[in-house]
C-alpha cells in the first residue's frame, strides 16, 4: 500500500515532528563513536528545512534507560554533532513532552529542535495513547524516518500517527523501495545469502524467500546446522541440536521446489577461537576438536560462481567471524566480488552492515539497510507498524 513520502506533503510554516535513530554509540566520555545513523537521516532534515517548515523538531531513543533519566543515554551529545552536521544551531530540550517543552519549542530562536531521549519515558515502549498525543502536539505533521524502530509499535512510530498526517522520511522511503522489491517483485535471477550464527534467527527469511528465489547460499555459524543434519561432521564448530529437524525440512523443501541451498564445501579451522590460533582448511566433513571460523577458498569459489548472474542480492549475516581479521577473509571476498558486479545488492543491517562498513564497500552496495531487526521482519513478509500506520496516498 503507497503511503504517504516527504514530497507528498507541503511543510510551508508547519512544525515538522521527526522521528529519528539516533541510537549511536558512546564511548566512556560520551563521545559518538559512529554516526552513521545521524548521517542517514540528513537528507530528510535537510530537506524539511530547505522547503519552508517554520520548526523542525526531532524525536529519539539511545539505548535502554528502562523509562527513567540516566545520564549515559542522554541524546545531548547527539545535538552537539547534529550541529556540526547541519552547519546551524540546534537546541536541546531536557525532555520531550510537557507544557514547558511546548513553550521553548513555541519561543525557540533555533529552527531545528531535539528532545531528549524518549525512553526516559516508560509510556514510550507502552505505546501509551497519551504519551503519543503529547508527542503530536507539539507538531502539525509527522515523518518517521527511524526504520531501525519501525517494527516496534510504540508511541514515537506507531502511537503519534492517529493523531498527525503521516509520512515517510526518504531513509524510510528508501527501505521499503528495496526491501519491499525484494519481498514482492526481485529482479531474477534472485539470490539470498544468509550467515550468523544461529538458523533460528532465519528461518522467517528462509521461509518467505524460498519460494521467490532462486538459490540460497548459507555461511557462518547457522551453516553447521545445515551440514549436520546432511550427515557431515563438523568438530565442536557452532551447532543447534534442536534446530536440525528444522534444518533437514528446510533442505528437503528447497529440493521439492527445485531450489538449490549452497553449503560450504571448505571450512577454515581452528583449535580455539582467537585471533593468533593456528588455522588450516578443511574440506566440508571437519574433525573432531576442529571449530569452523570462516568459509574456505574452495567456497569463496562456489558462492561467486553462484552470484555471478545474479541481478537481485539479498545478504543478511556474516559468512565467518569478520570481527576477527584472521578469521574474515571469507566475508571479505564475497563482498568484494558482490560490489563489482552490476546487481541490485541489498545488505541486511546489523552484522552484515558491520562487515560492508568495515571493508570500505558501502557505496559499492545498492542499499544497506539501517535496521538490525527491522530489516529480518520485513524480510520475513511481517507487516512493521512503523510503517502500516503512515497515512496511505
Amino acid at each position: 500500500m503507497a503511503k504517504l513520502t516527504l514530497k507528498d506533503i507541503d511543510l510551508k510554516n508547519k512544525v515538522v515532528l521527526v522521528r529519528a535513530d539516533f541510537n549511536v554509540p558512546l564511548d566512556a566520555s560520551l563521545n559518538i563513536t559512529d554516526d552513521i545513523r545521524i548521517q542517514a537521516t540528513l537528507p530528510t532534515l535537510k530537506y524539511i528545512l530547505g522547503n519552508g517548515a517554520k520548526k523542525l523538531v526531532i524525536m529519539s531513543h539511545l539505548g535502554r534507560p528502562d523509562g527513567k533519566p540516566v545520564a549515559k543515554y542522554s541524546l545531548k551529545p547527539v545535538g552537539a554533532r547534529l550541529k556540526e552536521l547541519l552547519g546551524q544551531d540546534v537546541l536541546f530540550l531536557n525532555d520531550c513532552v510537557g507544557d514547558n517543552i511546548k513553550q521553548d519549542i513555541a519561543k525557540a530562536k533555533e529552527k531545528v529542535i531535539l528532545l531528549e531521549n524518549l525512553r526516559y519515558h516508560a509510556e514510550e515502549e507502552a505505546n501509551d495513547p497519551g504519551f503519543a498525543r503529547q508527542l503530536a502536539s507539539l507538531a502539525d505533521i509527522f515523518v518517521n524516518d527511524a526504520f531501525g524502530t519501525a517494527h516496534r509499535a510504540h508511541a514515537s512510530t506507531e502511537g503519534v500517527t492517529h493523531f498527525l498526517k503521516s509520512a515517510a522520511g526518504f531513509l524510510l522511503e528508501k527501505e521499503i523501495k528495496y526491501l519491499g522489491a525484494a519481498v514482492t517483485n526481485p529482479q531474477k535471477p534472485f539470490m539470498v545469502i544468509l550467515g550468523g550464527a544461529k538458523v533460528s534467527d532465519k528461518i522467517g527469511v528462509i521461509e518467505n524467500l524460498l519460494p521467490k528465489c532462486d538459490a540460497i547460499i548459507v555461511g557462518g555459524g547457522m551453516a553447521y546446522t545445515f551440514l549436520k543434519a546432511q550427515g557431515k561432521q563438523i568438530g565442536n564448530s557452532k551447532l543447534e541440536k534442536d534446530k536440525l529437524d528444522l534444518a533437514k525440512s528446510i533442505l528437503d523443501q528447497a529440493k521439492q521446489l527445485g531450489k538449490e541451498i549452497l553449503l560450504p564445501v571448505d571450512n577454515l579451522v581452528v583449535d580455539n577461537i582467537d585471533p593468533n590460533a593456528k588455522t588450516e582448511i578443511a574440506g566440508d566433513n571437519i574433525p573432531d576438536g576442529k571449530i569452523a571460523v570462516d568459509i574456505g577458498p574452495k567456497t569463496v569459489k562456489l558462492f561467486e560462481d553462484k552470484l555471478r548472474s545474479a541481478k537481485t542480492i539479498v545478504w543478511n549475516g556474516p559468512l565467518g567471524i569478520f570481527e576477527m581479521d584472521a578469521f574474515s577473509k571469507g566475508t571479505q571476498e564475497v563482498a568484494k566480488f558482490i560490489a563489482a558486479l552490476k546487481t541490485t545488492s541489498i545488505i541486511g543491517g546489523g552484522d552484515t552492515a558491520a562487515a560492508i562498513a568495515k571493508f570500505k564497500l558501502e557505496d559499492k552496495m545498492a542499499h544497506i539497510s539501517t535496521g538490525g531487526g527491522a530489516s529480518l521482519e520485513f524480510l520475513e513478509g511481517k507487516t512493521l507498524p512503523g510503517i502500516s500506520a503512515l497515512t496511505d496516498k
